[in-house]
């Protein structure tokens, strides 16, 4: 009879032992989560109990907007020089700036932004420029001179704001009672020193008035001159192919106190400028050298100005009127006219057959000569110069001239 009991109790601590094993194996019987003495994910070899997302159930990630292409900006041509800007840089107001020519006043600074640069005789001989800055913001600006008559008629074919040191009787009767926007905005020295105008210490008065571009536009705000686009005057087109351009040519215009040499470079399609006493003219404030896309010479009567002081030997000159004009743009000169209908009105370039002449898009330069001047003009060749050779016998291209 023992022997059965001893065969039940065997039966008993069998279960029991099958039952402790699925236990330590992953749970009570019939139950598929873990058990409470050991994680799963410990004994899936998953210390941290990170769960892995099961790849049919994954959520799926948000997808990113598409960003829009940024807007192509809208190019308008500027109206003094042609090139392509923004509506805002074509609307700002233009301004005028006076200054000097004397050789202590040599190298000037402004050259290299502005738009349109006029040179004029100004006095016993010597002349003086006007530079027009519009769609190029400066640097530094100087030596900055006296007013003329002559100069505010052409700052007023852009209503400019005029900055200038004094000026002749003529020029500053005319500021005072056509200087509110009527013809240009007065912009003088005389008032606004050292507030938009500074004086430096490397050069002696009267050849130390300088300014800047941020000056210039803040002055022009605080005069009331406001931006607005003003009507092209000239008409203009790109740069010709280089295959088209002509190798040299030269034009030289004689002042009493100033010679301008201008040779025509066909790689940049600029006429590099030299003045008297500088094989190369450069900005002073850019160290640039000054080459404009193109060269106006014009033919103007000038005559004394009868303004009750003899010693000055100014001038008067008949801005409105026309006359003889050569216009030199993409290495070729053309032999035409000027004219300008009213004070106002710009002055404007014409063929031989009357037709307008189209410029180059870039920088003009104006030189305003006395009736009689000598003037140069020598148009370049279409076929490439020989090669100079060298006392080795080897060929090696001639220098530039300065």
């Amino acid at each position: 009879m023992r022997r059965p009991v001893l065969a039940g109790a065997g039966i008993l601590v069998l279960v029991g032992v099958v039952a402790i094993g699925a236990l330590l194996a992953g749970g009570f019987p019939g139950s598929n989560g873990p058990g409470p003495s050991e994680p799963a994910a410990a004994r899936s070899g998953n210390p941290e109990g990170l769960v892995a997302a099961s790849p049919s159930t994954a959520p799926s990630p948000t997808p990113r907007p598409t960003p829009s292409p940024s807007p192509t900006p809208v190019l308008v041509p500027a109206p003094l020089t042609g090139r392509l800007v923004t509506p805002d840089i074509a609307a700002r107001r233009p301004i005028a700036v006076m200054i000097d020519d004397l050789r202590p006043a040599r190298p000037q600074s402004g050259f290299s932004a502005a738009s349109v640069v006029w040179q004029a005789p100004a006095e016993g001989g010597i002349p003086r420029y006007m530079l027009i800055f519009q769609d190029q913001e400066p640097g530094s600006v100087g030596p900055v001179r006296s007013a003329r008559y002559y100069y505010i008629a052409w700052a007023a074919e852009w209503h400019s704001v005029f900055a200038h040191v004094g000026g002749s009787p003529q020029a500053m009767s005319t500021l005072a009672g056509q200087g509110q926007g009527q013809l240009v905005y007065n912009a003088d020295e005389f008032r606004w020193g050292g507030i938009f105008f500074h004086r430096i210490k490397e050069r002696a008065a009267p050849h130390n008035a300088y300014t800047d571009g941020d000056l210039l536009r803040k002055m022009a705000e605080r005069i009331g001159a406001k931006d607005e686009l003003q009507p092209a005057a000239w008409q203009f087109a790109p740069d010709a192919p280089v295959d088209a351009r002509p190798y040299g040519g030269l034009i030289r215009v004689v002042y009493p106190a100033n010679t301008i040499t201008y040779r025509y470079d066909r790689t940049t399609n600029t006429y590099p400028r030299s003045v008297t006493g500088e094989a190369a003219q450069t900005d002073a404030a850019t160290g640039q050298r000054v080459a404009p896309s193109n060269v106006v010479v014009m033919l103007m009567s000038f005559g004394p100005l009868n303004d009750g002081n003899p010693n000055k030997h100014r001038l008067e000159a008949k801005v409105v009127g026309s006359g003889k004009a050569w216009i030199s743009t993409n290495g070729r000169t053309i032999a035409g006219t000027w004219r300008k209908a009213s004070l106002t009105a710009p002055t404007q370039f014409f063929d031989a057959d009357g037709n307008p002449v189209t410029l180059t898009a870039g920088q003009t330069f104006i030189q305003v000569m006395p009736l009689g001047s000598i003037v140069t003009v020598k148009d370049g060749s279409d076929t490439p110069p020989a090669p100079s050779a060298t006392p080795s016998g080897s060929a090696s291209p001639s220098p530039s001239p300065s």
